[in-house]
């Protein structure tokens, strides 16, 4: 019992912290494709301009697809989800657009920086996805575990 407290702590703490990463980058990512990045674009040739705009719409999708799936996580882990329904397919990460390579070489650097990090944290939350899937587990709620101890002992 001691062991699955310590899982269920540090599944806490890995979905939050990877939450706080994926709201950290949503809130830089948008401060500059909405604002800072406007010069950078500006000094794009249009084909480039249109490249980082469909970029930009790529880093946005899979840091929502990473935000949904963490919401969703947290919402078994509150008691407000049964840990069956987050492994529904609907409830499941989904797949990221791609990043063309030859796109980003064009990019400014500080586009291919966030387009990097949104690549990146998508593919540690896929990761931590497919294994759930791939063990048909998903958080187990506290309060479910403690209403089922409470049926066996009734």
């Amino acid at each position: 019992m001691r062991g699955n407290r310590q899982d269920l702590r540090m599944q806490r703490r890995v979905i939050d912290t990877l939450y706080i990463d994926a709201m950290v980058l949503a809130d830089e990512a948008r401060s500059y494709f909405d604002e800072g990045g406007r010069a950078d674009r500006e000094a794009l040739d249009p084909i480039a301009r249109v490249a980082f705009s469909c970029e930009s719409l790529k880093v946005t999708t899979r840091l929502m697809h990473v935000i949904a799936w963490l919401l969703t996580q947290r919402a078994v882990e509150a008691g407000e989800m049964l840990p069956h329904d987050a492994l529904d397919p609907s409830r499941r990460l989904g797949t990221a657009p791609a990043t063309d390579p030859a796109a980003l070489e064009h990019m400014p650097e500080s586009a291919r920086s966030l387009i990097a990090a949104s690549v990146e944290l998508h593919g540690r939350v896929a990761r931590l996805d497919e294994s759930r899937a791939g063990d048909g587990l998903a958080l187990e709620s506290p309060v479910r575990s403690l209403h089922q101890r409470l049926a066996m002992a009734f």
